[in-house]
């Protein structure tokens, strides 16, 4: 191809039309660099943009049967390299937007589970505080020191018999005080039971 021939728009586009790979050769060497260009402004990537830039050629090389209505190239590749970058950004913006979603509800979750446990011990520490101490002491020996009825009635000097009294009447209290919590049973069990 000579030089005046292969700048003429019509004749490039005629000969890749009829499957020229010489007119594809020289559209790509002529245009890469600077619709590279362009797609890396969009992406701010250059190694997307390169790759955005080989898929618009290998587009234009599979349309070249039907690119009669095609009458100026550079702004034809320019304007499929724009419309495919904003197609990839598009993906990525809702790829992100999802993955987003997902740790959003895994985070709200996990942060409303602590937020819940976190007023539960505030309460517990609350009512724990408010009960006879012969009932707190009672109680706390047997949850949080997880001593037998019969170790606490030695430490405390007082028979099993009381113990069990002390420890139900701190149950009782406690399942009062802490009824809006009480769905969390199954996570401190030992917590509240006999």
């Amino acid at each position: 191809m000579s030089k005046n021939i292969s700048d003429n728009n019509e004749f490039l586009l005629l000969e890749l039309q009829n499957g020229q790979e010489r007119a594809f050769d020289y559209i790509f060497r002529k245009y890469y660099k600077a619709l590279c260009a362009q797609a890396n402004i969009y992406v701010h990537d250059l190694d997307k943009a390169q790759s955005l830039v080989q898929d618009c050629f290998v587009k234009l090389w599979n349309l070249r049967g039907s690119l009669d209505q095609v009458n100026r190239l550079a702004p034809f590749l320019s304007l499929m390299v724009r419309n495919k970058c904003i197609d990839h950004l598009r993906k990525i913006k809702t790829q992100q937007q999802l993955q987003e979603s997902e740790n959003y509800g895994i985070v709200d979750i996990h942060s409303d589970s602590n937020i819940l446990f976190h007023e539960f011990e505030e309460r517990l520490v609350v009512a724990l505080s408010a009960l006879p101490e012969r009932c707190r002491m009672a109680f706390e020996y047997s949850r949080f020191e997880e001593l037998s009825y019969k170790e606490i009635a030695e430490k405390m000097d007082v028979s099993v018999k009381a113990v069990e009294k002390l420890i139900s009447r701190a149950l009782k209290i406690l399942r009062k005080e802490l009824k809006d919590y009480l769905f969390l049973s199954f996570l401190f069990f030992d917590l509240f039971s006999l």
